[in-house]
């Protein structure tokens, strides 16, 4: 029971803020945020982002660590947690102010909202990028919350799914960071090993 209550007020502040946001809607933002939403949909800019960094050696770890962080977020979000969790989108929930005819977008293919696949692959990949080069860092942070915003403009998730998505998504940064670190230590010593056993 005490669940149930929490969920409805998680719900109904999360509605507070999703409607409130509505009325800042004007002809400008109905086209440019369907733009930047696309951006970040399947990851497609920080997928692109890394892939262009494997093509320079300075870069490349960081490239390696963008693609492990939004690997493991497909598979958090996508083909986890929102299964699990099974969150109506608002549109589709009965409080709703816009229905699915009403998007300015067409329905996002996943029926579930929680977590915010945007939120995942948009904050893992930037707080990678951060972790490596604050210049290259910030505009990427800035980048991942106007993608976030974008969801919550567009009515297809709630702010909780956004929030949580983002944390996720820092989590899965440090994490791919970690373990690709772990690797890369191995085989550079593995190398060393190798040399040293050439030269004798």
């Amino acid at each position: 029971k005490n669940d149930v209550i929490m969920t409805d007020f998680i719900t109904q502040i999360d509605f507070n803020i999703l409607n409130a946001i509505q009325s800042i809607r004007n002809p400008f933002l109905d086209t440019i945020m369907p733009l930047i939403t696309f951006l970040g949909s399947g990851g497609i800019v920080w997928a692109v982002t890394a892939l262009i960094m494997l093509c320079f050696k300075k870069s490349r770890k960081t490239g390696i660590i963008i693609i492990v962080s939004l690997l493991l977020g497909l598979f958090l979000s996508t083909m986890g947690l929102k299964n699990v969790i099974a969150r109506e989108r608002p549109y589709n929930t009965e409080e709703a102010l816009l229905t699915v005819e009403n998007l300015l977008i067409s329905a996002p293919s996943g029926r579930f909202s929680f977590p915010s696949g945007h939120a995942i692959s948009s904050f893992s990949a930037a707080a990678v990028i951060l972790l490596y080069s604050k210049k290259l860092g910030i505009p990427a942070i800035i980048l991942a919350a106007l993608i976030c915003f974008t969801r919550l403009y567009l009515y297809v998730h709630f702010p909780s799914d956004v929030i949580c998505g983002a944390l996720f998504g820092i989590l899965l940064a440090f994490l791919s960071n970690f373990l690709v670190n772990k690797i890369w230590e191995k085989i550079n010593e593995r190398k060393l090993s190798n040399n040293s056993k050439q030269n004798d």
